[in-house]
């Protein structure tokens, strides 16, 4: 990769050293969005491209809109930390990570701007034609990381991205009453719900028992699929949401 070369014809180089091999030669088939978490773009991308950080991203999208990309896609960044999706739990190396410049939850959750949201969609458009990526591959940090991380959060505009054409979606069931389950219940209800998360992508065990991993992976799933609560509580509107995305996927029956 030189500055003639970027993978994403609008980005500018701006080279990482924390990259290595992706493990086996694995290809991407996965798109991670993160934010920042940090104060300003300038001292984020100044970690990111950091030996002693330890820390990388394939690309940093400045608030403008601004693409610089870090590391080259055939190489494995340093962006997703310990994670899971689907039997996955090397997510780095099947992945290409997507860091927003966004000050996330320490600093207020900020809105994310329209210019950068736009630079978000043609990019993860552009990587997605070429890695042939499937959208429900496009994920959030928190999906493959639940209660460890929380990014890119719950103001993300997932809907925004679905309308074009990227990720997968559907229009959440309004929060309203029924009945909910929560930590510390047990049974087959929570198998189930547990069942679904799973299928889905989510590491959690069926095991029956609303836990604390089981509450994190609901309240990920809020995060990214229904915003307007996140409290880690199963309750109708969470699960009938969980069902419809599972019944839109491909292939998948449930």
């Amino acid at each position: 990769m030189t500055a003639k070369t970027c993978n994403f014809p609008g980005a500018r180089l701006v080279p990482s050293p924390n990259h290595g091999e992706r493990a086996g030669g694995r290809k991407p088939d996965m798109i991670l969005l993160h934010y920042t978490g940090m104060e300003t773009a300038v001292s984020a991308l100044d970690w990111l491209c950091r030996e002693e950080s330890q820390v990388s991203s394939h690309y940093f999208i400045h608030e403008d809109g601004r693409v610089d990309q870090l590391v080259a896609e055939e190489r494995r960044a340093w962006h997703a930390g310990k994670s899971f999706w689907k039997g996955e739990t090397d997510i780095n190396s099947c992945s290409i990570g997507i860091e927003i410049a966004n000050a996330g939850h320490p600093g207020g959750l900020p809105e994310f701007p329209e210019a950068q949201i736009e630079a978000v969609v043609e990019l993860c458009r552009d990587c997605g034609r070429r890695w042939s990526i499937a959208p429900e591959r496009v994920l959030a940090h928190s999906d493959v990381a639940p209660i460890r991380k929380v990014d890119p959060g719950e103001k993300f505009p997932w809907d925004v991205l679905h309308a074009k054409g990227v990720g997968h979606w559907v229009e959440p069931t309004p929060v309203g009453g029924g009945r909910f389950f929560q930590r510390g219940d047990r049974g087959q209800p929570v198998e189930a719900i547990q069942s679904l998360l799973s299928l889905y992508g989510y590491g959690i065990e069926v095991t029956g028992d609303f836990c604390e991993k089981t509450e994190g992976a609901v309240a990920a799933f809020q995060r990214h699929f229904r915003q307007a609560r996140v409290d880690g509580i199963a309750d109708v509107s969470t699960i009938d949401t969980l069902h419809r995305l599972l019944s839109a996927l491909p292939n998948l029956s449930v």
